[in-house]
């Protein structure tokens, strides 16, 4: 059975260094989850084209169709990959109004992968300050591997990058172990049992 992954991408600008990384943590899990004899659909949600749209949620606790599809994506997800950008040593506002969209059962029991992206290394511990504790309190299961990634990471030497690439890889495996350990989920409709209105009016008319 093919498992789903969703790339949460916090980015907010179309060619981000978050993107980049999300892309290559995607394409890293689904070469670890073929290794282990599972297929896998990898899909990218990116918050920067929902950016209204979550506003607008936020504020009236309706969302949009195609912010809706997203969300939906996510619940249904056996696998999550959750990518921001730090500001000020944490996840950005974008990001977390996403994730308060989802509600508080979201993630619980399913295996995410956390990532995170700066300018500079000094923001590395956003990953174990900021967003392990939200994903923890909404009972995710977070691989034990964080994947942060500096300005250096993509400019600097071939250490660096090759430093970044074992971590991305390790992550990846990580997060394969786990989702392949677990049952592909199944989202259960709280309406599905709802009567039809024309059930209902037919009630009616007796």
């Amino acid at each position: 059975m093919t498992r789903t992954i969703t790339v949460v991408n916090g980015g907010l600008s179309e060619t981000s260094s978050t993107r980049r990384l999300a892309d290559q943590l995607g394409a890293a899990t689904t070469e670890a989850l073929r290794a282990r004899g599972v297929a896998a659909e990898v899909t990218t949600v990116d918050l920067r084209e929902r950016a209204h749209a979550i506003t607008d949620a936020t504020l009236t606790g309706f969302a949009a169709q195609a912010l809706q599809e997203d969300i939906d994506r996510v619940l249904a997800s056996d696998g999550v990959i959750a990518a921001t950008p730090v500001y000020s040593g944490s996840y950005t506002g974008l990001f977390k109004s996403f994730v308060d969209l989802l509600g508080q059962a979201a993630f619980d029991g399913t295996p995410v992968l956390l990532a995170a992206t700066a300018g500079t290394a000094r923001h590395s511990l956003a990953l174990e300050h900021a967003m392990r504790p939200l994903f923890s309190y909404l009972r995710a299961l977070t691989v034990p591997t964080g994947v942060f990634a500096a300005s250096e990471d993509w400019g600097g030497d071939g250490d660096a990058a090759g430093a970044l690439a074992g971590r991305v890889r390790r992550a990846a495996d990580e997060l394969a172990d786990l989702v392949v350990a677990r049952e592909p989920k199944r989202v259960v409709d709280e309406f599905a049992s709802a009567p039809s209105f024309s059930d209902l009016l037919g009630d009616l008319r007796r």
